[in-house]
């Protein structure tokens, strides 16, 4: 028996840091979106547990039992074996939640596989703070350290995102600590609902990630990514996360494609895609 899950990118539109607990946990308010860009996870029966790491981000991460995905299976199942294969697409610690995203998959393969139930939201939480989230990976809104989530009702149809990392990584405890002010606003008390992209980016504008000028002192070339892409006419650009991958948003998934291949004629060496959601 094979089982496959899809772990898809994990892209915060906004991310409002509003405070921090006495225990060093960030608090946030996060409008959290889930593209069709991502990993895959393959789990199959075996007599142990192993971790197989393939795809065109598998260098940049080890089989090794601290990888998440490992310790999602020990969470689920501390006894449970499976051979476990990680398709790696996404880039590794680059504000897209991929790690998180692959430990979400993971536990729905694994549940489906053993026959088993996933672990409760505050367990989830405990392995990583973007893991709730990823789980459902629907559009949320996500608030305290990552474990209160609302759906967000209606989202425009067809839109279109460009995703890009120029392969410069960039510490989320360092972003943390060069945030200036950790008691931020919240976004509005209610998300809108949107009918169409435009709307909604005109919203977006007024909102902010707050960790966007922090990376951006930290690596620079972060200005330099917002910067192509306002240039193709998105209706807005922003960094995901504590970054360094940054994102535009068009009206459909075809401007989005064309965006993505200027871009990559330019710069060969980012990683770029692009996709509906």
């Amino acid at each position: 028996m094979t089982v496959k899950a899809f772990a898809p990118a994990k892209i915060n539109l906004t991310l409002h840091v509003t405070g921090q607990r006495e225990d060093g946990y960030h608090l946030l308010d996060s409008f959290v979106v889930f593209p069709r860009i991502g990993d895959d996870i393959v789990v199959s029966k075996s007599d142990r547990l192993s971790l197989r790491i393939e795809g065109q981000q598998a260098a940049d991460l080890l089989p090794d039992s601290d990888n998440l995905v490992v310790r999602a299976a020990r969470m689920l199942d501390p006894n449970g074996c499976a051979d476990i294969l990680l398709h790696k697409r996404l880039p590794v610690a680059a504000g897209i939640g991929g790690g998180s995203a692959d430990a979400a998959a993971t536990f729905h393969a694994l549940e489906k596989l053993w026959g088993c139930a996933a672990p409760l939201i505050e367990e989830m939480a405990k392995l990583g703070a973007d893991i709730p989230v990823c789980y459902p990976s629907t559009s949320s809104r996500m608030q305290g350290i990552g474990e209160r989530l609302s759906p967000v009702q209606k989202m425009p149809d067809n839109m279109g995102i460009v995703l890009i990392n120029p392969r410069s990584g960039v510490a989320t405890s360092a972003v943390f600590d060069a945030l200036e002010t950790k008691n931020n606003a919240p976004m509005s008390e209610v998300i809108p609902e949107f009918s169409t992209a435009k709307e909604m980016c005109n919203w977006l504008k007024n909102q902010r990630n707050d960790l966007q000028k922090p990376a951006i002192k930290i690596a620079p070339v972060i200005a330099d990514v917002l910067s192509d892409l306002e240039d193709t006419d998105c209706l807005i650009a922003r960094m995901s996360g504590s970054g360094a991958t940054c994102f535009g948003l068009y009206e459909t998934e075809h401007e989005a494609s064309a965006a993505a291949k200027l871009i990559l004629a330019d710069h060969p060496k980012w990683w770029v895609a692009s996709s509906g959601f």
